[in-house]
C-alpha cells in the first residue's frame, strides 16, 4: 500500500510590485499519519515557552524576547525525521514576462510552484497538497496546477495527487513552520541584517543544516532542499 503525504506550500514576497528582489516558495511535507502528532509537537513547544497553543508562528514575529522559543521550533524541524522542506529562491528584479506569449506574473508564479513541487513527487506515493489561501482565483488555479503536475508524471488517472486545495495558513502549524523557515531564507538571500534575533535564528538553521542557505543544495537532499532559480533561465 502506497504512503500518503501532506504538502503545505507557502510563499514570501511573491507579489509583482512589492519592491522585493527575491521571492521564496516553500513546501513542507510529512506523512499524513504523522500530521496530527507534528501539530501537537509544535503546539506543545508554544505552551512550554509560555505562549498560548493558538499563538501563530511567523517569521515577522521573531524577536529577542522569543528567540529561545523560535530556536526550539527550528530544532524541532531538524530533529523530527518525518518533516522535510523544499524551497525555491527566485530573483524578480529582471523578470521579462513579455518574452513568453500569454504569461503574466501570476502565471510565472504558478510555473515556479510547479518547479518547487515536481521533484518532491514520488510516483509510488500519494499526495495531498495544501496552498495558502492566496486570492479568489485559487480554486481554478489549483485545479490547473494539479492537471499539470499529474500530466508531467503521466498520471492520467489522477492517483498521484489526491487533492490540491487552498487552506487558511494561520490555522495550521505546518504552514506556520513553513512560514518561519522560508522567511529566514528570504532574509538571508536579500542580504538583510537589521535584526540580531533573526540573524541568530538564521545562524541556527545554517548550523543544523550545514548549508549557507544562499546556494542550491544537491537535488537529493531530503531534509532542507534548496533550489536557486536564476532569472536568465527564462529571460531569453
Amino acid at each position: 500500500m502506497s504512503q500518503t503525504f501532506n504538502i503545505y506550500c507557502d510563499e514570501s514576497c511573491h507579489l509583482e510590485h512589492d519592491r522585493q528582489k527575491v521571492m521564496v516558495l516553500g513546501a513542507l511535507w510529512c506523512p499524513v499519519e504523522k500530521a496530527r502528532e507534528i501539530s501537537e509537537g509544535i503546539r506543545s513547544r508554544k505552551v512550554k515557552h509560555g505562549l498560548p497553543p493558538n499563538f501563530e508562528i511567523k517569521w515577522t514575529k521573531v524577536s529577542p524576547a522569543k528567540l529561545v522559543f523560535y530556536r526550539d521550533v527550528v530544532d524541532y524541524f531538524f530533529d523530527e525525521e518525518n518533516l522535510h522542506l523544499r524551497a525555491l529562491v527566485a530573483g524578480k528584479a529582471n523578470l521579462r514576462h513579455d518574452a513568453f506569449p500569454g504569461q503574466d506574473h501570476d502565471g510565472w508564479y504558478y510555473k515556479m510552484l510547479f518547479t518547487l513541487l515536481s521533484p518532491i513527487l514520488n510516483p509510488e506515493c500519494r499526495y495531498r497538497i495544501y496552498l495558502d489561501l492566496k486570492d479568489t482565483q485559487s480554486g481554478m488555479k489549483t485545479s490547473k496546477l494539479r492537471d499539470v503536475l499529474c500530466n508531467e508524471r503521466y498520471d492520467f488517472d489522477r492517483r498521484l495527487i489526491e487533492r490540491i486545495q487552498a487552506a487558511r495558513s494561520h490555522e495550521v502549524e505546518q504552514f506556520q513552520l513553513c512560514d518561519l523557515l522560508i522567511g529566514a531564507l528570504g532574509y538571508v538571500n536579500r542580504g538583510m541584517n537589521a535584526s540580531p534575533a533573526k540573524l541568530a535564528l538564521i545562524e541556527r538553521i545554517q548550523q543544523r543544516s550545514q548549508y549557507s542557505l544562499v546556494r542550491s543544495t544537491l537535488p537529493q537532499e531530503k531534509k532542507l532542499n534548496l533550489f536557486h532559480w536564476q532569472e536568465q533561465e527564462v529571460a531569453g
